[in-house]
């Protein structure tokens, strides 16, 4: 790689009293172009309109611009405005009051960054709200062309983020500059969640960059292994295989990287995404195949077997009535399991209705989450329950099938026998269906040997035999 995305890092605050900024930068600056200045003593800041705004104090705020006349539409010595510093805490009321009384949502620093941009940094949802509420805008960049979800992406604010995208239509898939969208910088910075999030609001995986990188080009340069796994599973063969403009694919960047974690993942997940694409493979031809119906066969021709060499067999003694019975019973028990057996593989075994989005019917005021504000799951934080595929909010205990391509509730795992997922609806059959079969093989094994053994022609040659074969057995 000839460069790498610029950091985004931390400046340290000129000064910070009860973990709290003032007159500092907690902001980012883009690589280089942090703020740096010195320390101002502590007087100045009791009675600057910065510092109060930073704090939240609403009381002093107003007695400093109300009986002071001070301004809260001009900038610092460092070019940053009040209402920024309010946006950076989270500072409702003294954001509202400094809108009220003169500051601008729309100044930006000298990095062309606003209000809206800060409160991005630390999540500060509220504050964005009354800022867009005043007319921000959503879409505003920087010099860099950061808007609000890059911000939010690199700072791994994915709450703040996902409340912005399906509230207010900010764009979770718009490039920089650089041509790099937030789902780049969260698969940089190495934020698991917002790459979740953003797969599920349908960011472009395979978009590349100025450098000809994609975000899990990204990823394995910085050796997250969390976010490639994520990308890899919500993607297809094709993105491991693309290539930067150095020519190189995202396990070779590992590699060079020294990442040897990510590297090997990288390279076996592309291996065993082959095989299973390609047809003609062993892999490919297995994964296609539908095994339920040689399992059927198998087990009728046992049955077919068992009944005529075993129960009605000419050549054996007369079965007694109680033997008969049980004899008999194997039967009904194996006849039962395939009735369980046809249930378990045709039933629905609990898929969750895909809630496919469709750009070309959404009006532009609608927001691109069809989800409820307040829905509780992500309320809570858990995105890992976001399905990028399907694009739902999958419930507890629900995962997504790569056999199926489905989300499947209290999935199990996919079982090639009965060419089904096992889950919510059908586990229950299945369970059933082994119990039953099982019993029903050990007992016809029972009836099977206790027939030939009670029979008298049988040779001593053969009891010898079958003796030391269970003997073998109970040892092992």
């Amino acid at each position: 790689m000839s460069s790498e995305i610029e950091v985004v890092e931390d400046v340290q605050p000129l000064k910070q009293l009860d973990g709290v900024l003032a007159n500092g930068n907690g902001y980012y600056g883009g690589g280089n172009n942090g703020v740096v200045g010195g320390f101002v003593d502590d007087e100045s800041l009791r009675n600057d309109v910065y510092t109060v705004a930073a704090y939240g104090d609403l009381e002093k705020l107003q007695r400093l611009v109300e009986y002071e006349g001070r301004s809260l539409s001009e900038p610092d010595g460092l070019g940053y405005y009040a209402l920024q510093w309010a946006a950076l805490n989270n500072r409702t009321a003294a954001a509202q009051y400094i809108i009220e009384h003169g500051g601008d949502i729309h100044a930006a620093d000298h990095n062309g960054q606003t209000a809206l941009h800060w409160s991005a940094v630390r999540g500060a949802i509220q504050v964005a709200d009354i800022l867009l509420q005043e007319g921000a805008r959503v879409h505003a960049a920087d010099i860099y062309g950061y808007q609000v979800t890059h911000v939010a992406t690199q700072y791994g604010q994915t709450a703040f983020l996902y409340h912005i995208v399906s509230k207010w239509n900010a764009d979770p898939d718009i490039p920089d500059y650089s041509g790099r969208s937030p789902l780049h910088w969260a698969a940089y910075k190495g934020f698991a969640d917002c790459i979740r999030l953003l797969l599920f609001l349908d960011a472009d995986r395979g978009r590349q960059d100025k450098e000809g990188c994609t975000p899990l080009h990204w990823a394995a340069i910085k050796g997250n292994l969390e976010a490639c796994t994520v990308l890899v599973q919500a993607g297809k063969k094709e993105d491991l295989m693309i290539t930067d403009n150095s020519g190189l694919t995202p396990a070779q960047l590992a590699s060079e990287k020294n990442h040897r974690q990510v590297a090997f993942f990288l390279g076996n997940a592309r291996r065993l995404l082959e095989k299973r694409c390609d047809g003609n493979s062993r892999l490919g031809r297995l994964s296609k195949l539908s095994l339920a119906p040689v399992l059927l066969f198998i087990i009728l021709v046992m049955l077919v077997t068992y009944t005529q060499s075993v129960i009605t067999a000419s050549n054996l003694p007369k079965l007694t009535a109680g033997f008969g019975l049980l004899a008999w019973m194997d039967v009904f028990l194996a006849s039962a399991g395939l009735v369980m057996f046809y249930r378990c593989s045709s039933k629905d075994p609990g898929y969750i209705k895909m809630n496919a989005l469709d750009p070309q019917n959404m009006k532009d005021s609608e927001p691109l989450l069809k989800i409820e504000i307040n829905n509780p799951i992500l309320l809570a934080g858990n995105w890992s329950q976001l399905c990028a595929t399907c694009k739902i909010v999958r419930p507890l205990r629900a995962k997504h099938c790569s056999t199926c391509d489905r989300c499947v509730e209290q999935f199990d795992h996919h079982c090639p026998w009965v060419s089904n997922c096992i889950g919510k609806r059908n586990k229950w059959d299945f369970f059933l269906f082994l119990v039953l079969e099982v019993s029903a093989m050990l007992s016809t094994g029972a009836v099977a040997i206790t027939r030939i053994v009670t029979d008298p022609l049988a040779p001593s040659s053969f009891f010898h035999g079958l003796t030391m074969l269970l003997l073998i057995t109970l040892v092992l």
